[in-house]
């Protein structure tokens, strides 16, 4: 059986994923792009000098969360989890931040097809969508965080 065109067009739910990923990408991409820069270009001071930085590239996460706690932050306990959010004025922490907004487009994505759906009565991709939306926060949350 062959298929029409009017099976193979996109819902518009798919137009509004694609739209709202689309624009959260580019923004993100355009942010990192910022960020890098005025880190590169010393605009603004990173926690970690640049010329000091390859020191540490070879240590697991943890040893490196450590050498740079004490090296360089002195902060009561190393930076973990959204921790970084109070460093961002330095110019290595506000990298994170693009990186954050790439990283949760998906939930925004789906929290933007919600809407559609619940007007059109699908309740089954309602619910389902809305569940996304609900364990990727709670996941990005670090509520549920493991090890120690």
């Amino acid at each position: 059986m062959s298929q029409t065109k009017q099976d193979t067009a996109p819902s518009a739910e798919q137009i509004i994923y694609a739209d709202v990923l689309e624009k959260g990408m580019f923004a993100g991409l355009m942010l990192m792009i910022t960020t890098f820069a005025l880190y590169l270009l010393g605009v603004m001071k990173p926690a970690v000098p640049l010329n000091e930085i390859s020191r540490y590239w070879n240590l697991p996460v943890h040893d490196y969360l450590e050498a740079i706690n004490h090296n360089f932050l002195h902060l009561e306990h190393p930076v973990t989890g959204w921790n970084w959010l109070g460093l961002i004025n330095y110019g290595d922490f506000v990298n994170f931040v693009p990186v954050a907004i790439l990283s949760g487009i998906t939930i925004i994505c789906y929290g933007a097809v919600v809407p559609g759906m619940f007007k059109r009565g699908d309740m089954t991709y309602t619910i389902i969508a809305v569940l996304e939306v609900l364990i990727l926060s709670l996941a990005a949350s670090g509520l549920l965080a493991v090890g120690h």
